[in-house]
């Protein structure tokens, strides 16, 4: 296996990238954390172990090369190991320290539905576990082979827009489509996706429906469900296929069964999705509110009240903010000695940043609005440039997560939602959990908004304890769920299950609820070899 390749299966996104580590970042290491930034000792530069052999006999083997061709299958402990784990903490943590489980016996790169049917009929019959991958950026352990048997690698051939209707707003693509490929296709049609997640370069259409995620910009066009109008799922029992009509009335919404089934039902092979006019203006606002008692009562106001829609709405916690002034350079100096004297101290200022996209006229409008609703709620306004600061960064963020790995640093995130009335508890109840770890920062922000509710997204940054790395990571990320659980937080709000929260979904939706999602499985993949402890269904 080559070094690049090795590099790529404990880096997120291109390997030669690295976040800068700068003068800011470092004395915020030293002087919250305690950690040394020149030390690395994570990097994972030492050879991976060899896998073990593909347990697949000849027979087997030689009739899916029939299925899919020689060049559809392949044996390497590259492609397998590239198979068997994706972006979670957890993932790149055991691979920088030589340890690749949940490791499929053979790679399949199907390039028709026809060529999935027929895998997937096979594979029933011989009770060979199947676990589709996509661009496996999955943060829940959404991609591995914990029972071994075939992984289908969609992004090499299943990959294709087939048809975009601009008068129908509407798409029909494959699930391994990337998100820039997806996006440059619809801009020679002026028309926009609308789902930018922080994983967009990285990620593919058919993960974001398959895990129910979200876009940054989410606000406004809505979540992977709701961009969902048809689809064709392979299952091993036969191939499932819903229209794409707006609205209809003929039983339940087939749709929803398949939006974060994550491949436990079957593989989507093709997806009909809702897409939008490319906005021509878009128009920002950054405020600083003096707690975040205002800051999520003006976020909450502003949806409920004005019934706006902004496409970017976020709202940092204190902490959050401070941690992001403080990187930018901007903490102990003028800025924030001038905020110091408004009103906006240290340690309860919030920043909140947004933007409004359409029109010229209703863009602005939305604009001026929040900017209203803001100023009576004693927001600072802002201006557009802490808003295009974020811009310019937003799929680079993730990077950081290596930067701070390789200098063993733990630095994770979890995301729940809960209605309004429970927000702020929720928010102090886990923060409480995350800051009981010594030497924690512990960083919280509001990404997506609803008018009923809204989503909080928890980071933390902490010293790893040396040696005990894995075991350290678990306990802690254990306790932040039960944080979250306890205080009535969804168990996930856009990145899905998989089998890092699966032992949990049980308790959070009921026993009723488990008995049909496992009648369905059953009815589905009779034999349970579709992507094995995803959700538990087993």
């Amino acid at each position: 296996m080559s070094q690049s390749s090795r590099r790529a299966l404990r880096k997120w996104g291109i390997p030669k990238l690295e976040y800068p580590v700068t003068q800011h970042l470092r004395a915020l290491l030293q002087e919250r954390l305690g950690i040394d930034p020149e030390r690395r000792h994570l990097e994972g530069h030492e050879p991976l172990p060899p896998l073990p052999p593909s347990q697949l006999d000849e027979a087997a083997l030689q009739a899916l090369r029939q299925l899919v061709g020689a060049d559809g299958l392949e044996l390497s402990d590259e492609a397998r190991a590239r198979c068997a784990a994706g972006s979670t903490f957890l993932d790149l943590l055991q691979a920088r320290a030589g340890l690749i489980g949940n490791v499929p016996d053979a790679v399949l790169y199907p390039s028709s539905e026809a060529q999935l049917s027929a895998i997937l009929s096979f594979c029933h019959q011989e009770t060979i576990p199947v676990c589709p991958v996509g661009a496996r950026s999955s943060v829940t352990m959404g991609v591995g082979a914990p029972r071994g048997g075939v992984a289908l690698d969609l992004c090499r051939a299943l990959n294709r827009v087939l048809e975009v209707s601009p008068r129908d707003h509407l798409a029909r693509v494959q699930p391994g489509l990337l998100g820039p490929d997806y996006e440059t296709a619809l801009a020679s049609f002026d028309l926009c996706g609308g789902h930018y997640p922080q994983s967009f370069e990285y990620s593919s259409v058919g993960g974001w429906i398959a895990a129910r995620g979200a876009g940054q910009q989410s606000t406004r066009y809505g979540k992977a469900e709701d961009l969902l109008l048809g689809l064709r799922c392979v299952t091993p029992t036969g191939v499932v296929q819903v229209a794409p009509y707006e609205r209809c009335a003929m039983g339940p919404d087939l749709r929803q069964l398949f939006a974060g089934s994550e491949g436990s039902l079957g593989v989507l092979s093709e997806l009909s999705l809702r897409v939008f006019q490319r906005p021509p203006c878009v128009q920002p606002v950054a405020f600083f509110f003096k707690d975040m008692e205002h800051g999520v009562d003006f976020v909450r106001r502003w949806l409920q009240e004005d019934g706006i829609r902004p496409a970017v709405c976020r709202l940092s916690d204190p902490e959050e903010t401070d941690i992001a002034l403080a990187i930018d350079g901007r903490a102990h100096g003028f800025t924030d000695k001038a905020l110091s004297k408004l009103g906006y101290h240290p340690g309860h200022r919030v920043l909140f940043i947004g933007s409004c996209e359409g029109d010229q006229a209703s863009a602005r409008l939305g604009a001026l609005r929040g900017t209203a609703l803001a100023l009576r709620l004693g927001g600072l306004p802002l201006g557009s440039h802490p808003y295009r600061s974020w811009e310019k960064r937003r799929f680079f963020d993730p990077y950081l997560r290596d930067a701070l790995m390789d200098r063993g640093v733990l630095i994770d995130t979890l995301e729940t939602t809960a209605p309004w009335s429970r927000l702020l508890e929720l928010w102090q109840g886990v923060r409480r959990s995350m800051k009981a770890r010594p030497q924690t920062i512990a960083m919280t922000h509001i990404s997506h908004a609803y008018a009923t509710g809204a989503n909080l997204y928890f980071i933390f940054i902490s010293p790893m304890q040396p040696g005990a790395e894995l075991e350290d990571y678990q306990s802690y990320h254990s306790s932040l769920l039960d944080a979250i659980q306890e205080y009535g937080g969804a168990l996930s709000h856009h990145h899905g299950v998989g089998r890092l929260f699966a032992p949990r979904l049980a308790a959070q939706l009921g026993a009723g609820a488990i008995r049909c999602l496992k009648a369905l499985k059953a009815e589905l993949d009779p034999k349970g070899i579709m992507n094995p402890g995803v959700l538990a269904l087993d």
